[in-house]
């Protein structure tokens, strides 16, 4: 479980392709402090687990439907990501409940800066609408954000210039693939009511 609230901007160092699967390995800093193989690091908002460790890098397997269902199937080395160590539970919840386990994918539509914030419009799959709501959660490539504004086929947020220069959302671009997990509470009561009304 994470928060959403990236520590740190990493690297992807290399990618080694394997059968229906790939090994990342990704350089960061802060995330390594106190991990251990067998912890989670969230990439761009996907959960991985550490297999090993060196002195400025991790690696990780990804499998085949991750790499499917997320912009890590398209990483190159040389790309920076946004990494957060699993929430602990004697700490602040600073963004909110975020699974690692993203849905789908959208693509950046436009980028408007303004005198205090940027206004970032996204691309939502139709299969993820239902999920997204004015003044809810959503998390884009692994940070924790609030929706603005939403219709049938896209999402808005504003990005304040903390967000902006401590994650890799400051240097998307228009027309770039980000990763999405919408609020995983909406995907329960949904579950829930559908076995209540059948």
């Amino acid at each position: 479980m994470f928060t959403g609230i990236v520590e740190e901007r990493g690297t992807v160092a290399s990618i080694e392709p394997l059968s229906n699967a790939a090994q990342l390995a990704i350089r960061g800093r802060v995330v390594l402090a106190d991990v251990r193989p067998g912890d989670s690091i969230a990439v761009n908002g996907v959960c991985l687990t550490v297999v090993e460790l060196g002195p400025d890098y991790f690696t990780a397997d990804v499998m085949d439907e991750t790499l499917k269902r997320s912009s890590l199937g398209s990483a190159v080395a040389g790309a920076e990501v946004n990494l957060e160590r699993a929430a602990r539970l004697d700490s602040r919840l600073g963004g909110h409940l975020v699974q690692g386990h993203v849905d789908g994918t959208g693509r950046i539509e436009s980028i408007v800066p303004d005198e205090h914030w940027t206004v970032m419009h996204v691309s939502l799959p139709e299969a993820l609408n239902r999920y997204v709501v004015e003044k809810g959660s959503i998390t884009v490539d692994g940070v924790s954000l609030t929706v603005v504004a939403v219709d049938d086929a896209s999402f808005s947020v504003s990005l304040i210039p903390t967000t902006l220069a401590e994650t890799t959302l400051g240097v998307r671009q228009v027309g770039d693939v980000v990763n999405l997990e919408v609020d995983a509470i909406a995907k329960y009561v949904e579950r829930l009511m559908q076995g209540r009304l059948s």
